[in-house]
């Protein structure tokens, strides 16, 4: 049974007896050139762990086996968690649960990630992975095209999100997986995201930090002066001569700025007791 065929999941959810589930993210990738693309990004070889989140039917599962060292593959479904269990190698370890619950400290440092992530667990599960005490050293993630976008944006287009991996990594966007490919077809495309993860960008207290970025963010029209105002409860003028300091342009907006910017202006707001 090939796996990559719509015809194939169909009857194999079938014999199963389970549908596919909308409500968990549950779209059935079925190109097999875009899963071969997804773990090709990831890297994996024979002395690796390869963390694989929501294997589903396990497209991916046993071509992984092949060729890491390790697989662990947590799965929330029960029934997909039991059909993964079949015969499955001796380098394969299933996990039913939540993978929010996991606990990845019980991995190797310096594991792998493979996962097709429902769209609406994928900031969750960036923060679990990347904020963690044992974080990944790579991510291959499938993830809707929009957030991928967002995730390796440049000054100018910045948000929050692209702050709270590109402070942890290097995100790249390595291809574009049209909805097509996909069973059930979701109504957006989407793409394959790598990310390396290579620690803090900068020494920072990261909750201090993302304090300030929120309050930077907090007014998406307003120059940052007037968007730091309100969210620091600060009045303008010490704003003020908190972006000079930070050598950062009046009218600036929190979108524009760098990694190596917001640096400067933690430092500067840091030293003023500002976060």
């Amino acid at each position: 049974m090939d796996l990559s065929r719509i015809e194939d999941v169909r009857t194999a959810l079938k014999l199963a007896g389970i549908r596919p589930n909308k409500g968990l993210g549950q779209h059935f990738l079925v190109d097999k050139e875009s899963l071969e693309a997804i773990m090709a990004a990831a890297e994996p070889t024979a002395q690796d762990t390869v963390l694989e989140i929501g294997p589903g039917l396990g497209v991916m599962t046993r071509p992984l086996t092949a060729q890491a060292g390790r697989v662990v593959a947590v799965e929330t479904d029960a029934v997909l968690a039991g059909l993964l269990r079949r015969n499955a190698p001796a380098n394969l370890e299933v996990v039913e649960e939540d993978v929010l619950k996991y606990d990845l400290r019980t991995l190797p440092a310096g594991y792998k990630v493979i996962a097709n992530i429902p769209y609406y667990l994928t900031s969750k599960i960036f923060r679990l992975l990347i904020e963690s005490p044992n974080p990944p050293r790579v991510m291959s993630l499938l993830i809707q095209k929009e957030v991928a976008e967002r995730v390796t944006a440049h000054p100018g287009q910045m948000s929050i999100l692209a702050l709270s991996v590109q402070f942890y990594g290097q995100a790249e966007l390595v291809r574009v997986v049209e909805r097509h490919k996909f069973w059930p077809a979701p109504a957006v495309d989407s793409a394959i995201l790598r990310v390396t993860v290579t620690g803090p960008a900068f020494p920072a207290d990261p909750p201090r930090l993302f304090r300030l970025i929120k309050a930077g963010f907090g007014e998406k029209r307003k120059q940052l002066r007037n968007a730091l105002a309100g969210g620091l409860n600060c009045s303008v003028e010490c704003i003020l001569r908190l972006l000079d300091e930070a050598r950062i342009e009046s009218t600036a907006r929190a979108q524009e700025l760098s990694l190596t910017e917001w640096e400067r202006l933690y430092n500067a707001a840091t030293a003023r007791e500002l976060v």
